[in-house]
């Protein structure tokens, strides 16, 4: 008998459903169960915090001078070139000085008249001295004898003081340096007149310099005589540090801060004047500490997964905590976690509460106190 085609294939399919239907009358067996994820896990230890404030400081020369002449004058000869440096005593420009030249020639012949003149009154008083023994000079002669040796004497010291004193006068015309260090802009040129309130250069050295650093009051009052201070470069690495020598015994009275300084020797190449950061550290303690990375918020509420065995697995508990302050790569704890606790450092957007897990490598992650100084109130 001869079937069409189309009743043949709807003939196959019912067939089909009717295989399928028979093979799936009994129980499907159930899925897998996921093996539990591997993660990292740091086990909480105290380790040392820091609390400390950084702040901005400024750098102060111990011996930073405005070069002023003390004499007025046109300026004749300049010595030194900007940044030039310079010893104690070396001569920086010079001040026209004939003038003085001049009149330190003038007292110099007086002095040299009043001593011929001392001299002079000397030798008459001797020979008066003489005749006055033989009686053939009276003793008003005597006495004037000695009155002109006595006057003779005053002159010869006054002239003396007078060439003293040009002499005194004429080494002003020669600016010298104070003290050793560098020398800043030179701000005249030849030829130009000077007078006692001419700046003509800057002097500072820097071999030993100061960092002045405002703090809140409030922090002030908690600074002992050790308190360190770090000069910190662009990257937060230490580049000095020097324990506290000056604190402010009143604040200002339009900021409220209180002034602190502390003395190093520049062996890192700072110059005054520069703006650093500075941090201060206030106190240390040992403190329970948890990486950055390791913190999971929900609605602004910090937790921790915590791994622990319950009932003969590793799980996961998601534990509220409170945290302190923030340092480089860690937060302190104030609460909410205790030495011992294992914390979960990977994996954690795929972690949930109650959720087996595998410890990978225990305490395979970075140590919590790594770069932890802490920052303070600033």
């Amino acid at each position: 008998m001869r079937v069409r085609p189309l009743k043949a294939l709807k003939m196959t399919l019912w067939s089909s459903a009717l295989l399928m239907a028979a093979g799936c009358s009994g129980k499907a067996a159930p899925p897998a169960a996921p093996p539990p994820r591997e993660v990292q896990v740091l086990t909480l230890a105290p380790s040392e915090v820091r609390d400390t404030g950084e702040y901005l400081g400024s750098l102060l020369s111990r011996q930073n001078i405005t070069v002023l002449p003390q004499v007025a004058g046109y300026v004749r000869r300049i010595h030194v070139k900007p940044g030039q440096k310079v010893e104690a005593g070396a001569a920086i420009l010079e001040v026209d000085s004939r003038t003085e030249t001049a009149a330190l020639d003038s007292a110099q012949a007086q002095q040299s008249s009043a001593h011929v003149s001392r001299e002079l009154a000397r030798t008459t008083l001797a020979r008066t001295e003489a005749l006055y023994k033989e009686g053939l000079a009276s003793a008003q002669e005597l006495e004037q004898g000695r009155a002109q040796v006595e006057a003779a004497e005053a002159a010869s010291r006054s002239a003396a003081a007078q060439v003293a004193q040009r002499q005194v006068q004429l080494q002003f015309h020669a600016v010298r340096a104070p003290f050793a260090g560098t020398v800043g802009d030179v701000l005249v040129r030849m030829g130009d007149f000077v007078g006692a309130t001419t700046p003509l250069t800057t002097i500072a050295q820097a071999d030993v310099l100061e960092v002045s650093v405002a703090l809140p009051s409030e922090r002030a009052r908690a600074l002992k005589p050790d308190t360190a201070l770090e000069v910190l470069d662009s990257q937060g690495k230490v580049l000095l540090t020097s324990p506290l020598f000056f604190v402010a015994p009143q604040a200002d009275p339009r900021t409220q801060l209180v002034e602190v300084k502390a003395a190093f020797q520049n062996t890192v190449g700072l110059r005054p004047s520069e703006l650093v950061r500075s941090r201060i550290v206030y106190a240390k303690r040992d403190a329970l500490q948890i990486p950055a990375l390791a913190v999971v918020r929900l609605s602004g509420q910090p937790f921790a997964m915590v791994v622990q065995d319950k009932e003969g697995k590793t799980v996961v508990e998601r534990r509220p905590i409170v945290l302190g302050t923030l340092g480089d790569l860690s937060y302190v704890i104030e609460g909410g976690l205790k030495q011992g606790d294992r914390v979960a450092v990977s994996s954690l957007q795929a972690l949930r509460d109650g959720m087996a897990v595998k410890v990978k490598s225990p305490d395979a992650a970075p140590a919590a106190g790594a770069g932890a100084a802490t920052a303070g109130s600033r």
